[in-house]
């Protein structure tokens, strides 16, 4: 029965149905939520595999950066409902280019999910150290 699934296993179950039709396209909106660390990254692993393999695209969805370096290669920040910044997701993740980027890397090395990078500079901070 469904509620007698673990969380882990509602998500590949709603990855499975979502895959059935082989869809060109997968809308991933925050599939590892509320979901430990390990089955994170299993439910990563299934769904990059599982779209490299068909040769579908992927749009992520997701505010946690362990997992958004994990699951991409190209990564758009959101401010306002509108794209702040884009780019290869390691070198937006390294080093920002706008305040929005700079700020939501910040948090995430503040929560040390990136512990042992160097620090982060802001932009704005980039440019007065030019003047």
């Amino acid at each position: 029965y469904p509620h007698e699934l673990s969380g882990g296993q509602r998500q590949r179950v709603g990855i499975a149905t979502a895959l059935v039709t082989s869809p060109r396209l997968i809308i991933a909106d925050e599939p590892t939520t509320a979901l430990d660390s390990i089955t994170q990254r299993q439910i990563v692993d299934l769904l990059t595999s599982l779209v490299d393999e068909s040769g579908a695209s992927m749009l992520f969805i997701t505010h946690d950066f362990a997992v958004l370096n994990r699951a991409t290669t190209r990564c758009y920040v959101l401010e306002c409902g509108r794209i702040a910044e884009s780019g290869d997701t390691d070198a937006l993740l390294d080093q920002p280019r706008t305040d929005a980027g700079y700020r939501l890397v910040r948090s995430a090395r503040a929560l040390s999910l990136h512990a042992g990078r160097e620090s982060v500079r802001n932009p704005a901070q980039k440019e007065a150290d030019h003047d």
